[in-house]
C-alpha cells in the first residue's frame, strides 16, 4: 500500500492509497484545497469546519450535475439510436421495394 502526503487548507495529511494512485489522490486533494480557498476568498473566515462542509457540498453538487448530464446524454443517445434504427428499417423496406420494382421491370422488358 502506497502513502502520499497532501496539503488541504494549509494542513498536511498523510494518506494511504493503492500503488499508482498517488497522483490522482494528490490531484483530488488539490481540488478540495482550491475549493476551500475560493470559498474563503468569497466568504472570509467563517470557520474551518464550515468551509470544509461548504466545499464538500459544492463538489458533491458538481458531481450530481455531471451525473445528471451524463444520464441525459445516455437518454439522448438511446433516442438517436432508436431513430437511426427506424430510418435503417425504412431504408431496408425501400431497398426491397426498389429491388422488387427492378425485377418487375426486368421481367416486363423480356416479354
Amino acid at each position: 500500500m502506497a502513502q502520499v502526503s497532501v496539503t488541504i487548507d494549509n494542513r498536511k495529511y498523510r494518506l494511504a492509497c493503492n500503488e499508482g494512485e498517488e497522483g490522482r489522490l494528490e490531484s483530488l486533494a488539490g481540488v478540495i484545497d482550491s475549493k476551500i480557498g475560493e470559498l474563503r476568498a468569497a466568504f472570509g473566515e467563517i470557520g474551518d469546519q464550515r468551509l470544509v462542509v461548504m466545499a464538500a457540498l459544492t463538489i458533491a453538487d458538481n458531481l450530481a450535475e455531471a451525473r445528471d448530464a451524463a444520464e441525459a446524454e445516455r437518454d439522448r443517445m438511446k433516442t438517436v439510436e432508436t431513430q437511426a434504427m427506424t430510418v435503417a428499417a425504412g431504408l431496408d423496406q425501400l431497398s426491397s421495394r426498389i429491388e422488387s420494382l427492378a425485377a418487375q421491370l426486368a421481367g416486363g422488358a423480356e416479354t
